[in-house]
């Protein structure tokens, strides 16, 4: 069997498992796995506002996804992606309400902002592990814990003690009046398009350009890259940096399209820990991320309907943990796979 056919079956495969044993797990807890997915499929596809949610819901999930595959692509483990995301979160709310521009200066401006500070936010693990070499992944961690104190901290700075910024201008908005109709008020925004747009700089970065050639060799192996005349330590810090830029990005997605403004966070959003999810989901590949997180994102938000028909919101929780468990079990059904190719070939 061709490597791309397994590659592309092993997730597939795994969702399919994770379903099954969802709607076992249903059944032992005493509720119909045919209505509880009737009423997911309902939350996700059920009308246009379910719709509208649904892809704003994912919207922030394939950037962050994107930032987790970026640094693993290149032989890093970002998983400081959390952390990242509120301070571009943060970035881009201030950079909304607080200059008053025209639309096509305000937006851009916004979003270089929020890209600008996540890729800061990982320059330093990014520093660190190239100069020092300090693990990226205690630096990571620790910065996700930083920025969540720093944020609430300068929120209440900003606001004399308020628990939120002021509203973004509508010139800083990624929402319109088009999307609100189409959608029902559904808070869908064109972050999506930033998204899709990002999903193609990745691969042409990554496959396309001399540097992204380099920093998958540095992340392959650095003794070989440095031996071939790469700059090792500068590679690592451009791949945090660029990784950083993602997850700054989905942040923007929060402040400029779903909330517009930034709020005192009493604990993680989430956001950037799934992204973990994604990129393993989506093989660390830009389209794989993309497929990913728009599952990732359906299912979360398609969660939100099941309590209608007395299914816990926790089961789609189980759901998703057993998809990412049969992912990351992905060994076993490449070998089941490859196995079965050769029966039939001998055959």
């Amino acid at each position: 069997m061709p490597k791309k056919l397994t590659t592309i079956l092993v997730p597939v495969i795994s969702v399919i498992l994770g379903l099954l044993v969802g709607a076992i797990v249903m059944l032992v807890s005493g509720y119909d796995p045919v209505e509880g997915y009737l009423a997911l499929w309902e939350g996700i596809f059920g009308d246009v506002y379910t719709l509208g949610g649904t892809v704003r819901q994912i919207t922030p999930y394939v950037l962050a996804g994107l930032a987790v595959a970026f640094a693993f692509r290149t032989g890093l483990f970002n998983i400081g992606v959390e952390g990242q995301l509120i301070m571009g979160w943060l970035a881009a709310a201030y950079v909304g309400y607080a200059f008053d521009l025209p639309a096509i200066i305000h937006l851009p401006l916004a979003i270089l902002a929020a890209a600008v500070a996540g890729a800061l936010w990982a320059f330093i693990p990014g520093l660190l592990k190239a100069k020092l070499q300090v693990h990226e992944v205690i630096v990571t961690i620790m910065m996700n814990y930083i920025a969540l104190h720093v944020s609430n901290a300068i929120i209440k700075s900003l606001t004399d003690g308020g628990e939120k910024t002021p509203a973004i201008h509508e010139s800083a908005s990624l929402r319109s009046a088009f999307l609100d109709n189409l959608t029902e008020y559904s808070r869908m925004h064109y972050g999506f398009v930033i998204a899709l747009i990002m999903v193609v700089i990745m691969w042409f970065i990554l496959e396309r350009t001399k540097r992204g050639f380099e920093l998958k060799a540095v992340g392959f192996n650095q003794n070989a890259s440095e031996y071939a005349g790469m700059n090792v330590n500068k590679n690592i810090i451009l791949a945090m940096v660029i990784s950083g830029a993602f997850a700054g990005l989905a942040g923007a997605m929060e402040a400029l399209g779903t909330f517009g403004n930034v709020s005192v966070i009493g604990g993680f959003t989430g956001i950037g820990f799934d992204g973990i999810a994604v990129a393993l989901l989506g093989a660390n590949a830009p389209l794989g991320v993309l497929l990913g997180a728009t599952l990732f994102g359906s299912l979360k938000f398609g969660a939100l309907n099941m309590p209608n028909v007395g299914i816990p919101v926790e089961i789609v929780s189980i759901i998703i943990a057993l998809v990412i468990f049969f992912v990351a079990s992905g060994y076993i059904i490449r070998v089941f796979l490859e196995r079965m190719s050769k029966k039939k070939e001998a055959k």
